[in-house]
C-alpha cells in the first residue's frame, strides 16, 4: 500500500526528529481504512469512515517505523483511555489532520515518552486564543497569525507525552510553553522538551528523555 508523500513535510519531520526518534508520514488515501488489522478494528467500529481511514493511515506509518527499528510489524491497539499501545521496549505517538497522518517511534532506553501532533498551518479563530494560551503566553505572542495554532499543536504533543506517565487529564492552561527554551512546563511540574516545524502543516514533537545510567 503506497501513496505519495509531501517532500516539504518529510523534510520538516526529519528536521524536528530528536536523536533516536523516527518520524514518518503518509498522505491519507481512500482505502487506508482497510489497513486496520482485525484486532485494531474493534476500537473503531463505531467511528465514521473518515476516522477509520486516518487511523489506518497512521498505523501504516507506525508499522513502517517498526520495520525500520528492526522489530516485527504489529498491531497498535488502544488503551481504555484511548492511548496507543506500543511494542514492549518502545514508546511512540500518532496524529493526523484531515489530509495527513504521522507517527513517531523511539526506544524506551532513550525516551520515557514521546508525543506528536499535526495541524494545518491556518490561523485559529481569535476567540480560541484565550482558551489555549496562558496569560504569560499571550503576553509573549508575536504578530504571526499562526502563533495560536502552533501553541495548540505543541500542547497537544506535550499532553500525549505526559499522559502515559501521569494518567492525568490536562487543560491547555495546565501546560505553559517557553519558546526560547524549547520546553513546556506541565502543572505537575514536569518539563517537556519540544521541537516544531511549519510547512503546509504545523508539526511538533515533544519528548522526555530517559535517565542515563552512568558508572
Amino acid at each position: 500500500m503506497t501513496t505519495a508523500k509531501s517532500l516539504p513535510l518529510e523534510s520538516t519531520l526529519q528536521a524536528i526528529a530528536a536523536p533516536g526518534v523516527l518520524i514518518g508520514h503518509r498522505m491519507i488515501a481512500h482505502g487506508d481504512e482497510f489497513a486496520l488489522l482485525p484486532e485494531e478494528q474493534s476500537a473503531f467500529k463505531q467511528s465514521v469512515v473518515k476516522v477509520q481511514r486516518a487511523s489506518g493511515a497512521a498505523r501504516i506509518v507506525a508499522r513502517g517505523l517498526m520495520q525500520r527499528m528492526g522489530i516485527p510489524s504489529q498491531a497498535v491497539l488502544k488503551t481504555a483511555a484511548g492511548m496507543p499501545q506500543w511494542p514492549k521496549g518502545f514508546v511512540g505517538s500518532m496524529a493526523h489532520d484531515s489530509t495527513v497522518a504521522i507517527a513517531a517511534l523511539a526506544s524506551r532506553d532513550q525516551y520515557l515518552s514521546i508525543g506528536v501532533d499535526i495541524e494545518p498551518a491556518e490561523a485559529l479563530e481569535p476567540s480560541l486564543i484565550d482558551l489555549i494560551a496562558t496569560e504569560r503566553e499571550r503576553g509573549a505572542m508575536g504578530d504571526s497569525a499562526l502563533q495560536g495554532r502552533l501553541l495548540f499543536v505543541i500542547k497537544e504533543a506535550v499532553y500525549k507525552t505526559v499522559y502515559p506517565l501521569d494518567h492525568t487529564f490536562l487543560e491547555h492552561h495546565d501546560v505553559e510553553v517557553n519558546f526560547a527554551a524549547r520546553t513546556a512546563t506541565v502543572r505537575q511540574g514536569r518539563t517537556v522538551a519540544f521541537r516544531f516545524g511549519m510547512t503546509p502543516s504545523i508539526a511538533a514533537l515533544a519528548y522526555i528523555a530517559a535517565p542515563q545510567i552512568t558508572g
